[in-house]
C-alpha cells in the first residue's frame, strides 16, 4: 500500500476589492447599478470583500444586501466590519484584520512559526520561502493587449506602447504609458494617495487612484485625446494637460 502525502497548507495573497455600502442603501446601489452599466466589465472575475463598518445592519438587512449584489453577479468571499462571530448559513465568513498586501513581511527562513500573507480566508504555510527582493518599478515593453491584466503591487508600473480597450493594468505607485491609454488603470491600488496616472493619449474606459474611480461617461470630454496625468486632489480626481 502506498502512503499518501501528508495534507499540505498553503497561504496566497489575492488583490481584494472593498465595497463599502453607505446609507440609504438603495440610492447606493442604484449608483452601482449605473457604475455596473458604464464598466461592464469592472467586477468580472474580482475578489470582492463587503465593509459594513459603522451601519446597523441586523441580519436580515445583511442578508438582503447580499442577494441585490448576488443578483448583480458580485459573489462576496467575506464581510468586514461585523465582529467576529460567525453569521451562520447563508452569510460568507466574517472578516478581521484585513490589511493592503504591502503591508505584509515574508518570515525569515526556519523560523518556528511562519505565518501567511493576508488573504480573504488564509491558512498556515508550511514553510517559508526566502524573502525575495522588491522590484520598486515594472516595465513593460510591448502594449497591453485586449483581455490582458497587468498588475504590480510593489511599486510604479510603465507600459512603453497602448493600453488596449478590454486591458487593465494595476500597479501600487503610479502607472505611466508611453501610448494611448483605451482600458483601464488602477493606481495606488494598495492605499497610495500620492500616486498618479500618466499617459501620451488619453481616451480611458475607467481610471482609479486609491480606491477612488471615473469611468469614460463621468470623465466626458476632459482631456480626451491629450497627453495628460491624473491624480488625487482630496476625494477628487484631477486630470490636467501635461506641456
Amino acid at each position: 500500500m502506498t502512503a499518501r502525502p501528508p495534507i499540505r497548507f498553503r497561504g496566497r495573497s489575492f488583490l481584494a476589492m472593498v465595497l463599502a455600502p453607505v446609507p440609504p442603501v438603495d440610492q447606493w446601489l442604484a449608483e452601482l447599478d449605473a457604475l455596473k452599466q458604464r464598466a461592464p466589465a469592472f467586477f468580472a472575475v474580482r475578489a470582492i470583500i463587503l465593509d459594513v463598518t459603522g451601519l446597523s445592519f441586523d441580519r436580515s438587512d445583511l442578508l438582503d444586501l447580499c442577494a441585490e449584489l448576488n443578483k448583480r453577479s458580485i459573489t462576496i468571499l467575506g464581510i468586514e466590519g461585523i465582529g467576529p462571530t460567525s453569521l451562520g448559513p447563508g452569510f460568507p465568513p466574517p472578516l478581521v484584520g484585513g490589511k493592503p498586501i504591502d503591508d505584509f513581511s515574508a518570515p525569515e527562513p526556519g523560523a518556528e512559526t511562519p505565518t501567511a500573507a493576508p488573504t480573504a480566508a488564509h491558512t498556515p504555510v508550511q514553510a517559508a520561502a526566502p524573502a525575495q527582493p522588491r522590484h520598486r518599478s515594472f516595465v513593460l515593453d510591448a502594449p497591453v493587449r485586449s483581455g490582458q491584466v497587468i498588475q504590480h503591487l510593489d511599486g510604479d508600473v510603465t507600459v512603453m506602447g497602448s493600453v488596449a480597450s478590454g486591458a487593465e493594468v494595476i500597479a501600487g505607485g503610479s502607472i505611466h504609458i508611453y501610448g494611448a491609454l483605451r482600458g483601464r488603470a488602477i493606481a495606488g491600488a494598495v492605499g497610495d494617495a500620492n500616486a498618479r496616472i500618466l499617459c501620451k493619449k488619453f481616451e480611458p474606459e475607467l481610471i482609479a487612484i486609491d480606491g477612488l474611480y471615473k469611468t469614460a461617461d463621468d470623465l466626458g470630454a476632459t482631456g480626451r485625446g491629450q497627453a495628460v496625468q491624473a491624480r488625487l486632489d482630496g476625494d477628487a480626481i484631477v486630470v490636467s494637460a501635461l506641456d
